[in-house]
């Protein structure tokens, strides 16, 4: 029954042709109902140019190790949203050796992966790998800012196809042109993809200013391509590109890397040397002030003006003088002096 009721369809749909009114010259066939002619102004819709078929099969696996910070847990929860043809997978332990990445990503059946890797709790590296052939290239991200971090007016359809923008830097070195095709793999959105939409409402912009890629992402909100920046952002520092996934013989090298323990490393001793300059001076300063002061000659010159004064002739007194009383009232010691007074008048007398 249900092989009949297909093939009732199939009939139903051929004969379901869009064409033109008949004229009325002409006539009727004289065959019967089956046998029917058709018209010669019989016209067709043309088949779209795109079938609608998914073939570009990017799948991209997103997640990290374990020990990541708030922060990196928003921004890869951003780029999941972000990026509709990205899975999801638990977080895997410190112990484990980045190859067996490879094998989740197999399990996952994804063939492009991006891994946040944390270590020391305040650094965070990224590694972008294209599984398991390679090539895979390993930055320091530095400067991140989530979505919910950056507060921007702009907001763009959930699941758009985005445009990717390089700088022109990306051209002429080979290692720029390498990360340029890992980029537009990773970050591309394929066509016809089941949770994308048809839309393009958004561009990923790749920069390189001080020897780093700055990724950025705007909003195209009118037709003269003006651009309001949605977020998330952030700085990838290039270490390494390896040929192989997550390993391998290293295809480059970046010269200009400095590791965040040597730029610590190197804040600690510049405070170390001021200080130990702070007290190298007030040791200066120390032997200065204990050191003897330098003696001035004598200047003749100082003497011209000086009088020498006279000399008073040496008393010897052989008499102990007599004590002084100890009056606290004025009036009786006015009474004293009084009584000596008139002793000495008398003797005198």
């Amino acid at each position: 029954m249900a092989a009949k009721r297909k093939r009732a369809a199939l009939a139903s749909g051929k004969a379901k042709r869009a064409r033109s009114a008949p004229s009325a010259g002409e006539a009727a066939p004289e065959g019967g109902p089956q046998e029917r002619s058709i018209p010669p102004q019989e016209y067709t819709i043309p088949p779209p140019v795109s079938q609608g078929k998914w073939k570009n099969k990017e799948r991209v696996l997103i997640f990290s190790s374990r020990g990541i910070n708030f922060r990196t847990r928003h921004l890869m929860q951003d780029l999941r949203t972000l990026m509709p043809h990205s899975k999801a997978d638990t977080k895997m332990d410190r112990k484990d050796q980045l190859f067996v990445i490879n094998e989740v990503c197999e399990m996952k059946n994804c063939n492009k992966c991006i891994f946040f890797e944390a270590k020391k709790k305040q650094d965070l590296y990224m590694w972008l790998s294209n599984t398991p052939q390679g090539p895979s290239a390993k930055f320091l991200v530095q400067n991140v800012h989530t979505l919910a971090e950056l507060k921007m007016t702009g907001n763009c359809l959930r699941g758009s196809r985005p445009l990717l923008s390089f700088d022109p830097i990306f051209d002429r070195e080979p290692h720029y042109t390498l990360l340029k095709e890992l980029f537009i793999q990773i970050f591309g959105t394929p066509q016809y993809h089941p949770k994308s939409q048809p839309f393009v409402d958004h561009v990923f912009t790749f920069t390189i200013t001080d020897e780093r890629i700055w990724f950025r992402n705007y909003q195209i909100i009118e037709e003269d391509a003006s651009l309001v920046e949605i977020g998330p952002r952030f700085v990838l520092n290039l270490i390494k590109i390896f040929q192989g996934s997550f390993g391998g013989p290293t295809l480059y090298e970046n010269p200009h890397y400095q590791s965040p323990n040597m730029h610590r490393r190197l804040i600690r001793l510049s405070v170390a040397a001021k200080f130990r300059e702070k007290q190298q001076v007030k040791e200066v300063q120390k032997i200065k002030k204990k050191g003897t002061k330098v003696l001035v000659e004598e200047d003749p010159t100082e003497v011209v003006f000086e009088t020498p004064a006279e000399e008073k002739p040496v008393e010897i007194q052989l008499v102990k003088p007599e004590s002084k009383p100890i009056v606290k009232d004025k009036k009786k010691l006015r009474k004293i002096q009084r009584k000596k007074q008139k002793k000495l008048f008398r003797t005198e007398g």
